[in-house]
């Protein structure tokens, strides 16, 4: 079994059909025409290198102008602070269900000096109970990740995605040894906001993946969005 994994994501498995490879691009010098409304045009042509100065992985805040700079800074930060304000009331309602956990002891003068400052743990309970039911239908025995053959079904496609299946599963319970823990946190969160989301990247200093859980509170979109297909979402 391979433990590698950029091998087991981005290399087809075996049994199936290759269907070709991307078609790789060098872009160099890109074209900045300022149009008449303020907005900038580039303009992008292939090119041989890849990197350095007008490479693809140049910093264009490093070459764009100043005015350029400042107007989509301004920009952002206005779209920032709208989508902030448009959740306002359920980060309102959020703080203050924090407080109905009955985690913490408050000291009360209202409506008498000593009053109790407990409140019940109700909402903490029905929050562990969802989040331990939960991780047991996500994590069976068996292990997260299941496979699905679309099409005909060969022998060699029943292997290749036996393959899949087993390097998924030994990557998400044994190599990301994170997963599991942040994906209870998640759930927990989940049921007491009603969002939560995960974070999967490839982390250079392990050197593997890692999938870490990020709350809603953190996560800025506009309140009312459906879906966050083809939309931009800022992190706190």
């Amino acid at each position: 079994m391979a433990t590698n994994m950029d091998k087991a994501f981005y290399q087809a498995p075996l049994g199936l059909e290759e269907e070709g490879s991307p078609l790789e691009i060098d872009i160099v010098n890109p074209e900045m025409v300022t149009l008449d409304d303020g907005s900038v045009e580039i303009t992008i042509e292939p090119g041989e290198e890849d990197e350095g100065e007008g490479g693809f992985s140049e910093n264009l805040a490093e070459i764009l102008p100043d005015n350029v700079l400042s107007s989509l800074s301004s920009e952002l930060t206005g779209h920032f602070e709208t989508d902030v304000n448009s959740r306002k009331d359920w980060i309102d309602s959020f703080v203050k269900g924090l407080e109905l956990l009955g985690l913490k002891y408050e000291e009360r003068s209202e409506p008498w000096e000593g009053a109790c400052g407990v409140f019940h743990p109700l909402l903490n309970e029905a929050a562990i109970k969802f989040q331990s039911e939960t991780i047991m239908e996500v994590f069976p025995a068996a292990g997260p990740v299941k496979t699905q053959i679309l099409g005909k079904v060969t022998r060699e496609k029943e292997e290749a995605a036996a393959r899949v299946r087993d390097e998924m599963n030994y990557q998400l319970t044994e190599a990301m040894v994170e997963y599991r823990p942040e994906h209870e946190r998640l759930l927990y969160s989940l049921g007491l906001s009603g969002s939560a989301f995960k974070k999967v990247y490839f982390d250079p200093s392990l050197n593997r993946q890692v999938a870490i859980f990020i709350p809603a509170e953190d996560v800025v979109v506009p309140y009312g969005r459906q879906t966050l297909r083809a939309r931009s979402v800022l992190r706190m």
